[in-house]
């Protein structure tokens, strides 16, 4: 491969169908910024797999290259805060749906987007991590600044299995909560109870209706599904407790009562790993690589080639995709 040409994932569309091919780019294709970034890994996502199949409405324009998150080291920078050699993590800010993402070997963007690789994590371990293990990071200190402490009560995590739930199940459980861990899938509660869970529930335990107030079970949860397991976990969460939700695997419609909220003080938190401030940003990657055991990550994730990313993309999308896939995009 010529040294003036990447190779880059590109969605396109016509006829309201969601085309994915690999081409050869060169950084004149690439969008504006003041940081061009030579990308080493990116990571598989839920929304990437629905943006890569056309399964949901992701990209907002094209042709796009997919992909909400990357690592690597930067090329060329006119900002005064990165210098050629400085190795980066970006995610969220939009990219691989309004301005192009990680499945490239470059990538053109913002400064402001960047975080610094923090001290002690290779760029391997940023992406076993990623958008998923930064937003479990975000629940994780939602439900803190709550209030919510190790008691005796659970904190529970939803759809457990998955990249945010298997992350947010080992930080609560190396913190000393007493985690409960929902899965659909009986074959990951080995992995899970690995990982620190001390009791499993049974995905068909939660998505059935219930009353509007259930017995007061959880101190607070992490709910990556949404629906009517949100509203399930809503009123079987304790007095002052907490709820931070951050997916919608299971549906984007909440049925529910005031109850939980008027008569408990229950709180519902919204997790926003998009466009979350710099300084956030910073504090809870900084707290990833302190808190979470790079031989927990080695177990959680695994290392993908680029040239496999379409069929791995309907593979998370029919939740057959267990912990982490880091994805090197120079394979």
């Amino acid at each position: 491969m010529s040294q003036d040409t990447f190779k880059a994932l590109v969605l396109t569309q016509e006829n309201g169908a969601i085309h994915a091919e690999f081409r050869q780019l060169t950084n004149d294709d690439l969008p504006q910024g003041d940081v061009l970034v030579q990308v080493v890994y990116s990571s598989l996502n839920y929304k990437d797999g629905l943006n890569v199949t056309g399964k949901g409405k992701i990209s907002r324009f094209f042709p796009m290259v997919p992909g909400i998150d990357l690592a690597g080291t930067v090329i060329e920078s006119s900002s005064p805060e990165y210098h050629p050699g400085d190795p980066v993590v970006l995610t969220g800010w939009g990219i691989g749906e309004r301005h192009w993402g990680g499945y490239a070997q470059h990538a053109r963007v913002k400064s402001e987007w960047l975080v610094p690789l923090p001290h002690g994590m290779t760029l391997l371990h940023s992406m076993a991590i990623g958008t998923a293990g930064f937003t479990a990071m975000l629940a994780v200190m939602a439900l803190e600044e709550a209030g919510i402490q190790p008691r005796e009560r659970e904190v529970l995590v939803t759809g457990a299995s998955g990249g945010v739930g298997s992350i947010a199940t080992a930080l609560l459980a190396q913190r000393g909560y007493r985690v409960a861990a929902s899965t659909g899938r009986t074959e990951t509660h080995d992995y899970l109870r690995e990982l620190g869970a001390a009791t499993i529930i049974p995905r068909s335990e939660l998505a059935t209706p219930g009353r509007p107030l259930e017995s007061e079970r959880w101190a607070g949860a992490v709910d990556t599904v949404g629906g009517d397991v949100l509203a399930r976990v809503l009123s079987a969460t304790a007095t002052g407790g907490a709820v931070a939700a951050c997916g919608n695997a299971g549906g984007a419609s909440l049925t529910t009562t005031v109850f939980p909220f008027i008569l408990r003080g229950v709180r519902l938190i919204g997790i926003d790993s998009v466009t979350c401030p710099a300084a956030r940003r910073r504090t809870a990657w900084e707290r990833l690589a302190r808190e979470l055991p790079v031989d927990l990550l080695d177990r959680i994730s695994r290392v993908e080639p680029l040239s496999r990313v379409k069929e791995l993309c309907d593979e998370i999308v029919a939740g057959q995709v267990r912990g982490r896939i880091v994805i090197d995009v120079n394979t």
